[in-house]
């Protein structure tokens, strides 16, 4: 597994992130920043400019594939509106020929679609929320990636991948050239990746300090969370001494997918979990050993023993 790493930071990726976020509320009650993120934004921007930027919501999940693609194939960029200038200025044929190399099918009309869809919603989302956030957004990630960088000398590719996302395991990928990791601040605790042809985005979250002391950590909050259901108890004992696909837990657990899904989303946020990715759909799962260590050095900082 001789992969090449990058690792990049960009405004243009946390933008992209917060404005799915906002307009999917995709893992709304998951993340740290929660639901009341969403409301206290709808209370800063006028009603036909939240209409126009929720029209989103209604377009296929897989366009943010492609604008994340957009992202890194401009590079890495200083600023949101050279990124949204440059997507605007760009001719459609251009931007499909920058495009199409990532996908193994990718249309005119798909990226005409996009293009034109979704420019005017991150301008106009950059112009009412992100340009109010970018600049801390921005110092937090820098701090992260910088960390990440110095351990590239003394940590294993796949290593380092698997620390920085809390529990992402790059199996032997043989179509897989590049990976970058992108550090995201919106997101947490959440991990996400993308593949391309040769490609692979994957989004980790950052340390953010804690506001006070007398506050239990986010960590032992999530950890306890995550433990405190029978049916995730049963699938960390399930899959405990080796990897198991998504399938067999269905038919070992007596479990819906959906309901699987939910308690593989806690498990991974409280980082009590190890994804191994051998490709698209190929997902195994097994314990983190971490995790239950971190679960008693948090519990013990925190409580003074």
């Amino acid at each position: 597994m001789n992969y090449k790493l990058e690792i990049d930071v960009s405004p243009v990726y946390e933008l992209l992130d917060s404005f799915m976020l906002y307009v999917t509320k995709k893992w709304n009650s998951n993340l740290d920043i929660g639901p009341d993120w969403i409301r206290d934004v709808d209370s800063r921007i006028a009603p036909q400019q939240i209409s126009a930027l929720r029209q989103a919501a209604e377009w296929p999940f897989e366009d943010y594939d492609v604008l994340y693609a957009w992202a890194y194939s401009r590079g890495p960029a200083s600023k949101v509106t050279q990124f949204l200038d440059e997507l605007e200025a760009c001719s459609l044929e251009e931007c499909f020929e920058r495009t199409a190399p990532f996908f193994e099918s990718f249309t005119l009309e798909e990226c005409a679609r996009i293009k034109y869809s979704y420019t005017p919603l991150l301008r106009l989302w950059y112009d009412q929320y992100f340009r109010h956030t970018e600049q801390k957004m921005l110092t937090l990630m820098i701090e992260d990636a910088s960390e990440k960088k110095m351990l590239e000398s003394k940590m294993d590719i796949v290593a380092l991948i698997e620390y920085a996302s809390g529990g992402m395991v790059i199996e032997d990928i043989p179509e897989l050239e590049t990976i970058v990791l992108l550090p995201t601040v919106h997101n947490r605790p959440i991990n996400t990746y993308c593949f391309y042809k040769k490609l692979m985005l994957v989004q980790y979250p950052v340390d953010v300090p804690q506001d006070s002391e007398d506050e239990p950590p986010i960590v032992l909050l999530r950890l306890t969370k995550a433990l405190s259901d029978p049916t995730r108890l049963r699938m960390l004992r399930f899959i405990a001494h080796e990897p198991k696909t998504m399938w067999e837990m269905q038919s070992e657990l007596s479990q819906t997918r959906e309901m699987l899904m939910h308690h593989l989303l806690i498990l991974r946020v409280a980082g009590l979990l190890r994804v191994h990715l051998r490709g698209e759909g190929t997902e195994r799962y097994s314990i983190r050993p971490d995790g239950a260590s971190e679960l008693q050095m948090f519990l013990e900082s925190y409580i003074r023993i």
